[in-house]
């Protein structure tokens, strides 16, 4: 059988680089300083180049960051990571992040969203 995708509007980020999501710094993060809890803003998190709160770095203890990417080539310390509904995933360079019907985000390759998604 065949199966043609619903036409549904998403909403999508491409990233490059830590920070890049609009959201990864959209909530303030509560943290320690001078050994007291406070609130730290987004902005503060920004400025400081905090983990992104969407696409957070990637960490693999098996896996050195000098290590290729066997999807784009590209050393895996510029590569971040995003949980998802099916577990976490490494998220390249250039990818994009969508956010689908029911709030879910997840990586999609260039190549692929180009062929499955056009500008609403």
């Amino acid at each position: 059988m065949k199966f043609r995708k619903k036409p549904v509007v998403i909403d999508a980020t491409q990233w490059f680089k830590n920070g890049d999501h609009p959201l990864d710094y959209a909530k303030a993060v509560d943290g320690f300083e001078g050994g007291e809890m406070r609130s730290f803003s987004g902005q503060h998190c920004r400025e400081n180049s905090w983990e992104g709160q969407i696409v957070g770095y990637f960490r693999h203890p098996e896996v050195p960051g000098e290590t290729a990417c066997k999807h784009c080539g590209q050393t895996m310390h510029v590569h971040g990571w995003i949980d998802t509904l099916e577990g976490g995933h490494i998220v390249c360079p250039s990818d994009w992040i969508i956010t689908g019907v029911v709030g879910e985000r997840y990586p999609c390759k260039p190549d692929i969203f180009a062929a499955t998604y056009e500008p609403a």
